[in-house]
């Protein structure tokens, strides 16, 4: 599903306009956006939370060549997901 999709399955479930609607994902998303770049979680009880996570600097090798290559440390956005999100999925086979 990509945004759009997920855009018109918001309008059809909230009963919103598909304007109202991206309006309303796109505010969802920004907000995450900004508190991540604060370095805070997002968390929504059952479904998951968003993150900020570290990852060390390591030396990698190009398995083409056998090279190795210096990887430095990173930020990165981590979604740990919840229990009840967890359970639906597995529960979905």
């Amino acid at each position: 599903m990509n945004k759009n999709e997920f855009i018109d399955a918001v309008a059809e479930k909230s009963g919103l306009t598909k304007k109202d609607s991206k309006a309303a994902v796109d505010a969802v998303l920004e907000t995450i956006t900004e508190a991540l770049v604060k370095k805070d979680s997002v968390a929504f009880v059952g479904f998951g939370t968003f993150l900020v996570g570290q990852r060390a600097a390591r030396v990698a090798q190009v398995p083409g060549t056998g090279k190795t290559v210096n990887v430095p440390a990173t930020t990165v956005a981590k979604f740990k997901v919840g229990k009840a999100l967890k359970e639906a999925v597995a529960s979905s086979k």
